[in-house]
């Protein structure tokens, strides 16, 4: 039960954030340097998570090389427009085989 109170309340907010940029979409001016930097944002933000995926695990910093070898062949594949399953497959089995091969 309390599982589905958590998720009707989260699904409440995503719909309310939603909402709330539509309808301030026309109220809202933003500053000509603000409209400038929100695309270096996303870019900003999508660096931030390779760097996270690549050097923590479960909070900690990890020192192996199989997970930021996987996640570097997964990058590569995603800037080459590689389908999204083949990225997912390609980074997993790179940081698997060399994990077999002894390098954690």
């Amino acid at each position: 039960m309390t599982a589905l109170i958590v998720l009707i309340v989260l699904a409440a907010g995503t719909y309310a954030i939603r909402a709330t940029g539509i309808v301030l979409r026309d109220r809202i001016v933003l500053p000509a340097w603000l409209l400038t930097l929100l695309p270096v944002a996303a870019t900003t933000l999508l660096a931030a998570l390779i760097a996270t995926a690549m050097f923590t695990d479960a909070g900690h910093v990890s020192l192996g090389v199989a997970r930021p070898a996987g996640v570097l062949a997964g990058v590569v594949l995603a800037w080459r427009r590689a389908p999204f399953a083949v990225v997912v497959i390609a980074a997993a089995a790179t940081a698997a085989l060399l994990r077999l091969a002894g390098l954690s």
